[in-house]
């Protein structure tokens, strides 16, 4: 059942819906002009608007498991239809690649897939994964949990590779963002080029989850 969504949507009309009618009937009547592109992870636990405290109209939401970003050559056109709409179209400034620390579908790619089937649907989109999780096997690194941590990392910086492999992206001015998110303490990290690492933004001494 679902009579709990039809609840929250009751509860939506009710408070921000009204209390916003005069914002989200303007939004309606223009043009979206979004900020940046998200392309993130469908786990429902990590909430593209909730954790950048951003309003209806200012990001173009990507998600699917585990963020990844089929190729331009690929026949797959979902995502790639997003980014040159959003960046062709819309003219969005931004692309931000957002993964996610306890992400499945890469731990999927990590344990060989024992559970998928080889022709099934997710069997084949997580073949996307298998480069990210090639190269961080090949470090060596024998702990379980940071090997995991490591391919979430290489997957999103692989997945920024395959964003810019679209044409629409290449032809134009647009700034691109690696992030990772950690849902154990509300943490977000951004890739740093110079340091070849992904640092915690604003970090703090208080906030934990865990």
């Amino acid at each position: 059942m679902v009579d709990h969504l039809i609840s929250g949507h009751r509860a939506y009309q009710k408070g921000y819906a009204q209390r916003e009618k005069d914002f989200l009937r303007r939004l309606a009547g223009e043009q979206q002009n979004p900020s940046a592109v998200f392309i993130g992870c469908s786990d429902s636990r990590v909430i593209p608007e909730l954790l950048t405290a951003t309003s209806p109209g200012d990001l173009f939401v990507v998600r699917n498991i585990a963020n990844v970003v089929t190729l331009g050559s690929e026949l797959v056109t979902s995502v790639g239809a997003a980014l040159e709409y959003a960046v062709g179209s819309l003219k969005v400034p931004h692309i931000i690649v957002c993964g996610h620390y306890g992400c499945g579908g890469v731990q999927a790619a990590l344990t060989g897939y024992d559970n998928l089937e080889e022709g099934s649907a997710l069997r084949k989109w997580l073949g996307g994964v298998d480069d990210a999780v090639n190269e961080v096997r090949q470090s060596g690194e024998k702990d379980a949990d940071k090997l995991w941590r490591r391919a979430v990392e290489a997957n999103v910086l692989h997945q920024m590779e395959r964003v810019q492999s679209y044409a629409a992206v290449r032809d134009v001015e647009v700034e691109l963002h690696s992030w990772i998110f950690d849902m154990f303490n509300g943490q977000l990290s951004i890739y740093d080029e110079g340091l070849d690492a992904f640092v915690p933004e604003a970090p703090t001494s208080t906030s934990t989850l865990r």
